[in-house]
């Protein structure tokens, strides 16, 4: 892990922490890039009726989320496992199940690696420990070096336009409220920032850490996703010791926010799984 340069008792007003819910258990929801924590608002209230339910937003997003993000800090995902762990000590709880989207899967896989003590349960919506084909160990991520440097460019040269073609495009089919949700919170993040945390994103390989996770886990996938392909799910099922994986018959990236009425059931379905 990194050396936390932030006191732990800021980490609530840092990453606008918030409750709800009501029971003996604690759920802390992560979100995935471009979102922020109104993303679980679809299955949230499911989740609530049965938990106390903690979300935060990752530094760099939500409302003035730039004010969070350290360049340096967050230069890995390790930056923001520590914002999880600090986040957890400042509530004071000792024991929580995780649920966590797209990259936040990799989060809590390294926070439960390094604190497994504080994890109950992992349940992963489309995670994934490496976003790059690797011919070598015939390992599919779902990407080229060169399609993602066309995606850094185009980020760079226009980030609006940018945006407008990445959102259908990871969403797949959904209806146009789903596609305004991710839009505006893509738009929150403030570019630059967006392009960093994006970029490190997709050159992280943390397959050599996933064999490391004791913790139950729980693997969540769509069937079709552009972002994280359906052979990530077979591999991570394949290198975590005694994990359950559930792909689902769903099209997208983000379908909490696209079909909740069938990623809701299916979460809490694995949450209260004993």
């Amino acid at each position: 892990m990194t050396n936390q340069p932030y006191d732990v008792t800021t980490a609530s007003n840092r990453l606008k922490a918030t409750w709800s819910g009501s029971g003996d258990e604690v759920v802390v929801l992560s979100h995935g890039f471009g979102s922020d924590q109104t993303s679980w608002e679809y299955i949230r209230p499911v989740l609530d009726a049965n938990f106390r339910v903690l979300s935060y937003n990752l530094a760099g997003c939500g409302d003035h989320g730039e004010a969070s993000y350290d360049l340096h800090l967050h230069s890995s995902l390790f930056g923001y496992a520590d914002d999880l762990l600090a986040l957890i000590a400042e509530q004071q709880v000792s024991r929580v199940h995780y649920v966590g989207h797209s990259v936040s899967g990799m989060i809590g896989m390294i926070a439960a690696v390094a604190r497994p003590e504080l994890f109950d349960r992992l349940v992963l919506l489309q995670p994934s420990p490496c976003y790059l084909n690797d011919p070598a160990t015939s390992y599919v991520g779902g990407f080229e070096q060169n399609d993602l440097n066309a995606l850094y460019d185009a980020m760079a040269t226009n980030y609006q336009s940018w945006a407008a073609g990445f959102v259908p495009m990871v969403m797949g089919l959904a209806a146009q409220d789903s596609l305004a949700h991710f839009s505006a919170t893509l738009f929150k993040i403030r570019p630059d920032i967006a392009q960093h945390i994006l970029r490190m994103i997709f050159q992280s390989d943390h397959r050599t850490l996933v064999p490391r996770v004791t913790t139950d886990t729980r693997l969540i996938h769509s069937r079709k996703d552009m972002a994280v392909p359906v052979d990530v799910a077979h591999w991570l099922h394949a290198h975590i010791p005694g994990s359950v994986s559930e792909v689902l018959e769903l099209e997208g990236h983000l379908p909490h926010i696209t079909q909740p009425q069938i990623v809701a059931p299916a979460v809490l379905r694995h949450l209260l799984d004993r």
